[in-house]
């Protein structure tokens, strides 16, 4: 049951509900046809970008942060057990769980199954269950952002980068479950490698049809 409500607020597709209030679009029709913030900054409009990432971080983490409490943010205790065979179950089941809100998000029943790529949403599952992951996650992303200017190129680092930073501060479990949600989000981002081995990905904030035309 736990796993179904997660499912479910991750599929609550902020991007589209903005777009649609404010600016009477479908944000399916535009750019990419993501629903993520990334394409609703193609709308030219940053205030429902910025919106819709802080509301997709949230639903990433609010739940976790309700089920499990700040206890999350303690560092497990391995003094007397084998890491590899009591891993800190806490982390687990916030991992776990954070899992299903990221795939409600990445394929939402409500529109077809047809979703985000689940960056936002990852980020914010991993500042609620491991948060020095996604502390390191988001300063990788920003470093990568700056240089590149390509929001796929510094998602797909960030969360290439998370699993060995979860193994070193919060044991090999944790780790195995982080690499699951970064093979999802890298999955879901299949035609931006594909852009970016090809040199046609477009930069941040611009429309698509404007690199083809460059």
């Amino acid at each position: 049951m736990m796993y179904l409500i997660a499912y479910l607020v991750g599929a609550i597709p902020f991007g589209l509900i903005l777009t649609k209030i404010f600016t009477k679009q479908d944000i399916r029709t535009i750019g990419s046809g993501n629903i993520g913030a990334t394409n609703v900054l193609r709308t030219g409009n940053r205030w429902l970008a910025f919106f819709t990432l802080i509301l997709d971080i949230l639903k990433g983490a609010v739940l976790i942060w309700f089920l499990f409490g700040s206890s999350l943010f303690s560092t497990p205790d391995f003094s007397e057990i084998d890491p590899l065979i009591a891993p800190d179950l806490g982390h687990v089941l916030a991992l776990t769980t954070g899992f299903f809100v990221i795939l409600g998000h990445c394929f939402p029943v409500w529109l077809k199954f047809k979703g985000g790529k689940g960056v936002a949403t990852t980020f914010g599952v991993l500042f609620a269950a491991v948060p020095w992951t996604g502390f390191i996650a988001a300063v990788t992303w920003g470093i990568v952002a700056g240089f590149s200017r390509t929001s796929s190129l510094s998602a797909l680092s960030a969360v290439g980068l998370a699993p060995l930073v979860t193994f070193i501060y919060y044991g090999p479990m944790p780790a195995g479950i982080t690499a699951l949600i970064a093979a999802l989000v890298i999955w879901r981002h299949k035609d931006n490698i594909k852009r970016l081995m090809a040199g046609t990905e477009p930069k941040i904030g611009q429309k698509r049809e404007e690199k083809e035309q460059e």
